[in-house]
């Protein structure tokens, strides 16, 4: 692959590569579900990232390890080399599924938001939408996944799921609104469904915050029932 190939970031989404600051150079971000990874993930990704001369290897905000400073032909290589999928970090798709430990490793936990958010980036990660979508998922009140800032956030109490939606940080920050309360996982896992299929259906290009402003909260509600 030939450095002429590699205009901007925008032009690789299927490729998982994002063009750096030099403009010369690249980052890849193997998808790692929750964040989640063993010691022989962990060699891989170090190893590929000493084999191809990456400049730095950073731990991203949803839960990846970017590879950063790849040459841009050696992405191919060593996407070949690492055999994992591209983490969707760019493009009009899902992200990465944001999770905290919930009550596989967390004393404070709830709900089993790894479970819940393992389930949700299988189902999810990479499903092409009208803008960017983001989810959260914490198994408690500390919200350690930032579920509110989240265009579907869950967020785990003592009597089950409470969803929240429309909610972002960026430049125009929003609180998602509750739109439901006290779901067991497979209500929540349908209530995500709905809401995901009511968004990808409206014919909207508006963050999901934008589009809950204009149709309302409540019209939005009636929508998913």
């Amino acid at each position: 692959m030939a450095a002429s190939d590699l205009k901007t970031a925008e032009d690789l989404p299927e490729k998982g590569a994002i063009v750096q600051r030099d403009r010369e150079t690249y980052a890849i971000a193997p998808h790692i579900p929750g964040g989640i990874i063993d010691p022989a993930g962990l060699r891989k990704i170090a190893d590929v990232a000493e084999k191809y001369h990456a400049k730095v290897l950073k731990l991203t905000s949803a839960q990846r390890i970017a590879i950063v400073g790849i040459a841009p032909e050696d992405i191919e290589k060593a996407w070949k080399d690492l055999g994992m999928s591209p983490g969707h970090a760019i493009g009009l798709c899902v992200r990465s599924v944001k999770i905290c430990p919930g009550t596989t490793f967390c004393k404070r936990a709830k709900q089993d938001s790894v479970g819940m958010g393992l389930k949700l980036d299988e189902l999810y990660h990479g499903m092409k939408m009208p803008s960017k979508f983001k989810m959260g998922v914490s198994g408690c009140i500390n919200s350690c996944a930032e579920p509110a800032v989240k265009d579907i956030g869950l967020i785990g109490t003592t009597k089950g799921w409470r969803i929240l939606v429309g909610g972002c940080s960026g430049a125009k920050p929003r609180i998602g609104v509750i739109i439901a309360e006290n779901l067991n996982d497979q209500q929540a896992l349908d209530a995500v469904k709905k809401i995901v299929n009511s968004y990808r259906s409206c014919g909207t290009k508006k963050r999901m915050g934008e589009y809950l402003e204009d149709v309302g909260v409540e019209e939005f509600k009636k929508a998913l029932r």
